[in-house]
């Protein structure tokens, strides 16, 4: 078959690789009609990710069809019509019992070898995602196997009338976006600053603006991005690079108290100081921290701080101090997907949610390292790819 395969740094290609095949009664083998370019993509794509060995096939954004099932399946069968949460869960084990199915015990076979001295391990396993989460060949491919089949994959009602471009997000943006809206605990009329106008940051206006949600801000630096988000949800716009300070702004808006909670949906990779960069290109820190003390800064006294960005290693430059002194709840981690699809396949079959309006590039999988480039430069006004077969 053909799929995308990661070879180094800004290096993607579409070979030929071999067919999956079934290796579990629990697994089913997909015929992939759409997959996506994810920003967490970019981050492998930019080599940024340790756990990467050359060929591995890339994407855990994807929908299609089934084309055959171990003899353990019993929710699906040939034929039927699914999209595919990025997190593979088991369904059984602690953390599945309690809906945390990112956080799956089960599913990540390198789980016990990636361990560090605080003994803090990677969670449930991922597709496409490097071996630090398993090792699982990803959905950017004409056909992936799919384990643990009973628990992910969610059904698409044959009558539904929904195409693919309406129900792909479902596999991670959507979902991402509307669990960060959803760990801030926010009520109708709240406020609210997010920080990060990409794909996840504007799954997360679009959630809140449906939440009620009374003021948004959106923080980012690209102009195109900024314009779409206050034409589509209504936000107010805050571009980092004429500002210096949003954090104050926000502030000087909301009778100097700050908005009730912020997600930033930036994460490791954002703009930060001379000094980050240069620690993190020597390695001696892992992520910056610039969007995450603009958000910190950004919020009242007893808010909520909702991280949806990933982060990896240590973090240079945490306002400990300051969030202490606020009060300020932290909630983040991955997705749990899994227990979020069904509703929002709801609200959008109801019109409420139109998770589509942000693609703006769509493509033949045999350009998906040109789709790859131009999400990663922004070109043409890039804010989502979505790839077909």
């Amino acid at each position: 078959m053909k799929a995308l395969t990661w070879h180094g740094s800004r290096d993607v290609r579409v070979e030929t690789v071999a067919d999956p095949r079934l290796e579990s009664a629990d697994d089913l083998l997909l015929r992939v009609t759409a997959t996506a370019i994810c920003g967490s993509d970019l981050h492998l794509y930019r080599g940024k990710m340790p756990g990467m060995k050359p060929g591995d096939v890339l994407g855990h954004e994807f929908m299609g069809v089934v084309e055959e099932v171990g003899p353990g399946v019993t929710q699906l069968r040939r034929g039927d019509r699914v999209v595919v949460p990025f997190t593979i869960a088991c369904g059984g084990c602690f953390f599945c019992e309690r809906e945390q199915y990112a956080a799956c015990e089960t599913t990540n076979p390198d789980r016990g070898a990636i361990v560090n001295r605080k003994n803090i391990r990677s969670g449930a396993g991922m597709f496409g995602y490097s071996h630090l989460y398993g090792g699982y060949a990803g959905g950017q491919a004409e056909f992936v196997r799919v384990p643990c089949a009973n628990t992910g994959p969610l059904k698409l009602p044959s009558d539904s009338g929904l195409t693919d471009e309406q129900v792909l997000f479902l596999s991670d943006i959507l979902p991402t976006g509307y669990q960060a809206v959803r760990n801030c605990g926010l009520d109708p009329g709240c406020s609210l600053a997010i920080f990060g106008a990409g794909p996840v940051g504007l799954m997360a206006a679009a959630c809140a603006r449906m939440l009620g949600v009374r003021r948004i801000w959106m923080i980012d630096h690209h102009a195109d991005r900024l314009a779409y988000a206050e034409q589509a949800y209504g936000v107010v716009p805050v571009d980092f690079s004429r500002i210096d300070d949003p954090a104050e702004l926000i502030i000087d808006a909301t009778d100097y108290r700050g908005v009730d909670a912020s997600i930033d949906a930036v994460g490791f990779e954002a703009k930060g100081s001379t000094l980050e960069s240069t620690l993190t290109a020597l390695g001696l820190e892992g992520s910056s921290g610039a969007a995450l003390r603009q958000a910190i800064a950004a919020t009242r006294r007893g808010g909520t701080i909702s991280i949806a960005g990933l982060y990896a290693g240590q973090l240079h430059g945490f306002m400990l101090g300051d969030a202490f002194e606020k009060g300020l709840n932290f909630r983040m981690g991955q997705t749990h997907v899994q227990k979020y699809m069904p509703e929002l396949l709801g609200l959008i079959q109801r019109g409420e949610l139109a998770p589509e309006q942000i693609i703006t590039h769509r493509l033949p999988l045999a350009d998906a390292a040109a789709g790859y480039a131009a999400f990663d430069q922004k070109q043409d006004g890039c804010r989502k790819v979505v790839l077909f077969n």
